[in-house]
């Protein structure tokens, strides 16, 4: 598992690491752990890498050198902000390189089985609900897309229709029944 996350070190005034003056570091763990995305994720990944390194990063680049023109480089706002803008930008494809480069698409599942990529309807608490269960970089519980590494995916991951997938939630232990995979 990835842990996100950048932080950021002042460097002190002799020493130069690059046009920022600052020291950024990527904290990721286990970077030999496989990233399991849906196609689609993928996709989107990509997508996004792209849209980064193509689009967004040289708006910024030419943004930040413009505010460097301005003058005083110790009170120009939209300097600092064009540079901080810059680094984050930096480290999200840091980030979506190291997730490309890890990802291992879901493959088809057993059939009738639960896997990453299966749209799953289940019955909990007298109502019906229907879940995606995606890679943990897909997840997204507002639209209803959970990862396969969750609490609730990990319980629904290899079930069939019928089955009960119960596991322990902060408000006590819940179970699904699972009606339909698709």
């Amino acid at each position: 598992m990835f842990y996100r996350g950048y932080f950021r070190y002042k460097t002190l005034p002799r020493q130069k690491h690059g046009a920022t003056g600052e020291i950024f570091f990527q904290i990721t763990m286990n970077t030999n752990h496989q990233q399991l995305l849906t196609q689609e994720g993928l996709k989107a990944l990509k997508d996004e890498l792209e849209e980064l390194v193509k689009v967004k990063r040289p708006a910024t680049v030419t943004r930040l050198a413009d505010a460097r023109e301005a003058g005083d480089l110790s009170e120009n706002s939209e300097y600092v902000a064009a540079k901080q803008d810059l680094a984050f930008i930096d480290g999200r494809i840091a980030e979506l390189e190291d997730i490309i480069r890890l990802a291992k698409v879901a493959g088809p599942t057993v059939s009738g089985q639960i896997g990453v990529g299966s749209r799953v309807t289940v019955h909990v608490n007298g109502k019906q609900d229907e879940f995606t269960l995606v890679g943990e970089w897909e997840a997204d519980p507002m639209k209803k897309k959970i990862s396969h590494e969750s609490p609730l995916g990990k319980a629904l991951l290899g079930k069939k229709v019928g089955d009960i997938a119960e596991f322990e939630a902060p408000v006590g232990k819940i179970k699904y029944k699972i009606l339909e995979i698709g």
